[in-house]
């Protein structure tokens, strides 16, 4: 096939070819950026928490009025809860992952850093905290008891001694000496000792602003039973009992004391799915917009090469007439619209850089990687070829006498 004579018939209907190849180009650009979007919020909706989620459900606990031995409280309902069958563990804390709220701190290397090396999400719990999230203690120890002190939501203090992520304790000691250092909380002038390191905890929030990704696994657990009018409590179940647990979790409670208000008993799974719900949406949306565009282009590339082909009877007539076969015709066309859409898929793989690289300076967005423009180009192509194809099989089909005659 000589490209040729497919240029040179395209320098006269040079205004079909620029429709089509800003159709594609246009495509391409946003199918590009859109897609890379959608797998961005799918893989931050799947990151591992650090949790034993499936086994995991907590209960927002409030109590009515202000009593005075709330601490005594929290550790009598603490206690009746990991009485319970079927309770693997239990620990009363001020937050826990996947909640969008939660506390955080800068942390520093010297009591007179001015700028912190690093932000933390603050989690208060016992021993049992550990365990009741099924974390995975990598080096150093656990909390003692002895350690374990009473701590208000009012309260300004600095812990003797911490437990942190492996990512915050090799963001703050990249020589993985972290264990055994001393940090100091911001503003603080004591130090902390790092006596634990655990492999993994999600911070609270499951945006995707630039610091929440760049600090997503950068928590501590500080040595507090948190004493406050409203707590969390964390429960640990037997795989396959949590439903049954849950049930009798919140029939205990009340029957230890009624002068409570439990707004909220939920599975840990349940809290994923509430996290992501935006992420999850966003996704749907761009995944329906760039169906839609691609629909919409294919069916103008259809739409146009008809035209064309309506337009062009008569050459198609003389080419079969002078013997050029109908594979010779559907060829033409195909590489007719390859042309074109090359075209424009290098002017999009252009615009999508450029898009993507607005985006990364405007919304922190990551930057596109190439790969994604070679992806959305081939499908592009692909795209045009399948869309071509029935105009060109129609453009084929035309017998040479009837192909001739006069519109």
């Amino acid at each position: 096939m000589e490209i040729r004579p497919i240029l040179s018939s395209m320098r006269r209907n040079k205004v079909g070819a620029v429709l089509i190849g800003l159709q594609i180009a246009v495509t391409l650009a946003i199918l590009c950026n859109g897609l890379f979007i959608v797998q961005q919020r799918i893989a931050l909706s799947q990151r591992p928490s650090g949790m034993i989620e499936t086994d995991l459900f907590t209960i927002d606990n409030g109590w009515i009025g202000n009593p005075p031995d709330v601490s005594s409280r929290i550790l009598t309902d603490i206690a009746a809860l990991r009485a319970l069958p079927g309770v693997v563990d239990a620990a009363n804390s001020n937050d826990y992952p996947l909640t969008n709220s939660g506390w955080t701190e800068g942390v520093n290397l010297t009591p007179d850093q001015k700028n912190s090396s690093a932000f933390m999400a603050l989690y208060f719990g016992d021993e049992h905290l550990i365990d009741t999230l099924g974390l995975k203690l990598v080096a150093g120890r656990n909390f003692e008891p002895s350690e374990i002190t009473d701590r208000g939501s009012t309260d300004r203090v600095q812990p003797a001694t911490i437990i942190v992520t492996r990512s915050l304790a090799n963001r703050l000691f990249p020589d993985g000496k972290a264990l055994g250092q001393s940090i100091y909380v911001e503003g603080g002038k004591h130090p902390t000792q790092i006596v634990g390191i655990v492999d993994r905890l999600q911070i609270p929030w499951t945006g995707a602003a630039g610091w929440q990704k760049k600090y997503f696994e950068d928590s501590v657990i500080e040595p507090y039973q948190f004493v406050d009018s409203a707590s969390s409590y964390i429960v640990r179940t037997k795989p396959g009992q949590l439903d049954t647990v849950m049930l009798a979790a919140r029939k205990r409670l009340m029957e230890i004391n009624r002068n409570r208000l439990i707004t909220k008993i939920e599975p840990m799974a349940d809290t994923r799915f509430t996290a992501y719900q935006d992420h999850r949406g966003l996704a749907i949306i761009l995944a329906v917009v760039c169906a839609a565009l691609v629909a919409v282009t294919g069916f103008g590339i259809v739409g146009l090469t008809s035209y064309w082909v309506s337009q062009r009877r008569r050459q198609i007539g003389i080419r079969r007439a002078l013997g050029a076969t109908r594979g010779a015709i559907l060829r033409y066309f195909q590489t007719e619209n390859l042309l074109i859409a090359s075209a424009g898929a290098i002017v999009g793989v252009g615009l999508a850089i450029g898009i993507n690289l607005w985006m990364v300076s405007s919304f922190e967005m990551p930057r596109l990687k190439f790969v994604w423009t070679l992806i959305g180009a081939v499908a592009v192509l692909l795209l045009g070829q399948f869309s071509v194809l029935w105009p060109a099989m129609r453009a084929a089909s035309l017998p040479p006498a009837l192909a001739t005659r006069s519109a």
